[in-house]
């Protein structure tokens, strides 16, 4: 959410960075908001003169009745009875308008950083830099949930009957594999100075409400009938709305985090659910890593963040590249994002497996999440987040990568020791 100051002293500005996201829509919401901004605050001035007209006549009135002039102080208890019904109407009316500019507030987008590319969509994103070489063996790669029931690591059928399209069994090496990444991911993160956490995987509508678009919420969330409370759909949601409405310690920035939890999302809208893999789903599991900040800190952090991702990746193997978001393809709340995507060489292309922003401190003004300078001064923190890997769809990039001639998966030494010391899985069929 945008400082009300912005749209009070540059209106344009806010409108520009509305088009740069192709979002034309919400121009109007500007004007609405500057124009109820004046309308709230006439109506709180308003309402300060006639509180203090009427601290001013009810210490009349305490004078006159210690003068025992009860008739002149009755005329002034008709005035004060007058003031508190104009003050109750104004002070409904500038409550009616602050729920108003919150609400279209929260729908006008952050505003984006410089130097992001301009596009609709995700289909101009710019590619910024590649690590580690793709290739493409000169044997043929079979499909992902080919290479998993080779290992009898998958089983899709049985989860269609059992919970539907969009879930899944992982069984023997593959589920080993899968949860083998997590806890590498785990203590790759810690090795950086990460705090190791896990949060709850149910969050009140006001926390989704702090952490997220409307648009995004109505697109992933799942709630929980009856309830106020809806399924993460990753525990950045958590990580950040466990510091709502708190003023944080100046010496206690930066905060980082790596937290562990499933994940479910809807999957709502063009992507839709894959039917036979494991891509595209309604449920997995993922670390993520989460940093709050000082403002002039967030940007060294979105680029450590980042780089972070690509090393784990190439320890295991897998060539990626750096993918900058355009502007049509940031979610509203995004200052600046990229994604990190990994080598298919099966389909040869990249897909994405990592997403980093930087957020600003859009969240933290939604949330309140503020810290406290050495002069005393409170200011929103930035937050930041990115993933540090999701299987199980990392795990398409790892079989791929490191997928053999005879069928067999090569596991990378950083892997070794999660595996139980394996070198090597062989298939069953």
């Amino acid at each position: 959410m945008l400082d009300i100051r912005l749209i009070r002293e540059n209106r344009e500005l806010v409108k520009e960075n509305i088009k740069k996201k192709f979002q034309n829509q919400k121009l109007p919401l500007v004007d609405e908001i500057y124009e109820q901004d004046i309308e709230y605050r006439e109506a709180k001035t308003k309402a300060d003169q006639f509180k203090n007209e009427k601290k001013k006549i009810s210490e009349q009135i305490g004078q006159l009745m210690r003068e025992k002039k009860g008739t002149e102080a009755e005329m002034l208890k008709g005035k004060v009875a007058q003031l508190n019904e104009e003050i109750s109407v104004l002070e409904e009316k500038e409550e009616t308008l602050q729920k108003e500019i919150k609400e279209k507030m929260m729908m006008i987008p952050n505003i984006i950083a410089a130097d992001v590319p301009i596009g609709k969509n995700d289909l101009e994103n710019v590619e910024e830099a590649r690590f580690g070489d793709p290739f493409v063996p000169d044997f043929e790669i079979p499909y992902h949930a080919d290479i998993m029931a080779s290992l009898q690591g998958l089983d899709k059928e049985s989860a269609g009957r059992v919970s539907g399209n969009g879930f899944y069994y992982l069984l023997g090496d593959i589920a080993r594999l899968h949860s083998a990444v997590l806890s590498y991911a785990r203590d790759f993160m810690i090795d950086k100075g990460f705090t190791y956490c896990i949060p709850p995987y149910m969050i009140h509508g006001d926390a989704v409400n702090g952490v997220m678009s409307f648009e995004e919420k109505d697109a992933m969330m799942y709630k929980i009938e009856g309830e106020d409370l809806y399924l993460i759909g990753t525990s950045e949601h958590s990580m950040i709305a466990r510091y709502k409405d708190q003023i944080l310690k100046e010496q206690d920035l930066p905060i980082t985090m790596t937290s562990y939890s499933p994940c479910f999302r809807k999957e709502v809208g063009a992507h839709g659910i894959e039917e036979r893999g494991i891509y595209r789903i309604h449920q997995f599991e993922k670390q993520e890593m989460v940093v709050l900040c000082k403002p002039e800190d967030s940007e060294e952090w979105y680029n450590k963040m980042w780089q972070y991702s690509v090393a784990l990746f190439q320890s295991l193997h897998i060539p990626v590249r750096k993918l900058v978001c355009c502007s049509g393809d940031l979610a509203d709340l995004k200052y600046r994002s990229c994604d990190i995507e990994a080598w298919s060489p099966r389909q040869k292309k990249y897909f994405e497996v990592c997403s980093c922003s930087n957020l600003t401190d859009a969240q933290a003004r939604r949330l309140a999440i503020r810290y406290k300078k050495e002069n005393g001064e409170k200011e929103f923190v930035h937050t930041l987040n990115n993933t540090v890997i999701a299987p199980p769809r990392m795990l398409i990039a790892f079989l791929e990568n490191n997928y053999q001639k005879d069928g067999s998966i090569l596991i990378p030494e950083a892997l070794q020791p999660y595996m139980g010391g394996k070198q090597i899985l062989i298939p069953k069929q």
